[in-house]
């Protein structure tokens, strides 16, 4: 199979005909590969059993890590999921956009998008590819990131193509995603959010809006009810180590048999060429009042390095809060091998 990239401008006739051509390959039971705010993802119909489970073959994703249905209206979310109070609130507050809802799921949502599970992940995106390709084809889209499993998410529709060439059809090219996180995703059936998988919505946010906001029980995460909680994600060919800060990056990079690639702020760059490592080996991604490029780089940056021929990588630790949660969720798994 020869994979296609369509660049998409929707206000032009060419973009407006690649949305038109990636809704067909979904109505039909294909793969496309296109973009959303937070990374690239690989959609499916998310009510064709046969359809859906071409994405755990073209991924080499395990059947037990459930997939997220996405929308692009509330009216197309309903007969998926029975919606909460709390659900209804988040949806108002954060719809379209960054957020994914675990909720009860409804019989018209096939078993293999939820693993098996009673519970279905919803989210409506703020893309307007996205969206266009959801209302173009008129039915939930099943994506996960369009990624091989395992391998750091893609945020450009080249990523796409590194891991899926010849695996599925079309690539709609968005250029650079916006965030470059996946997605917040919270279990919405209770009172309280319990925070599956932190995100660009952080746990503060939802705890201002719900009252609180809770965390999965450590047992909960054997069966995950959410993608991202059981299984090592996000990690390179390299081998990755986390550093507090330029000392602790000099000392673990003493220990290596090979100079490592540091991924950095700013900050930590000038302190480490002021210790003598070379500028070729310093990638300054952020500045530390800052995490959103961190944040929208990480992934891109570990490809990088793995096309590059690194054999380790030093990643800078930022503090486990707002949306540094989320970045530590993420370089935490990529160095868990």
């Amino acid at each position: 199979m020869r994979t296609q990239i369509l660049p998409v401008q929707l206000n032009s006739p060419s973009g407006r005909a690649a949305i038109a051509k990636a809704a067909d390959m979904i109505q039909s039971g294909q793969l496309v590969g296109f973009p959303t705010e937070t990374v690239y993802g690989l959609g499916a119909d998310a009510l064709q059993a046969a359809a859906v489970a071409r994405i755990f073959a073209a991924k080499g994703r395990p059947a037990d890590n459930p997939l997220i249905a996405h929308v692009c209206s509330l009216e197309m979310a309903e007969p998926l999921a029975d919606f909460t109070p709390l659900a209804a609130r988040l949806a108002e507050r954060y719809w379209p956009g960054p957020l994914t809802l675990v909720l009860p799921r409804r019989p018209l949502v096939p078993d293999i998008v939820s693993a098996g599970l009673p519970t279905v992940a919803l989210r409506f995106p703020s893309h307007a590819i996205a969206k266009a390709l959801i209302e173009t084809a008129a039915t939930p889209i099943a994506a996960p990131s369009a990624n091989l499993s395992g391998r750091p998410s893609p945020t450009l529709a080249a990523h796409v193509y590194e891991d899926m060439a010849d695996k599925i059809p079309l690539i709609l090219d968005g250029g650079p995603v916006q965030i470059g996180l996946e997605s917040t995703v919270v279990d919405a059936r209770g009172r309280y959010p319990i925070l599956l998988r932190p995100g660009q919505i952080s746990a503060e946010e939802l705890a201002e809006l719900a009252g609180d906001c809770l965390y999965p029980t450590a047992g909960s995460v054997e069966r995950p009810a959410a993608p991202g909680m059981k299984y090592r994600h996000y990690a390179p060919s390299a081998l990755v180590y986390l550093a507090a800060d330029s000392s602790e990056a000099l000392l673990i990079a003493a220990r290596l048999p090979a100079r490592p690639l540091f991924l950095v702020s700013v900050e930590t760059a000038a302190e480490l060429a002021a210790s003598g490592i070379a500028a070729n080996r310093l990638r300054p991604l952020f500045k530390r009042r800052d995490l959103a490029p961190y944040a929208q780089g990480i992934f891109a940056a570990l490809r990088a390095a793995d096309t590059e021929g690194e054999q380790y990588i030093v990643a800078e630790k930022v503090a486990e809060r707002g949306l540094g949660r989320a970045i530590m969720n993420r370089l935490t798994k990529a160095a868990a091998g």
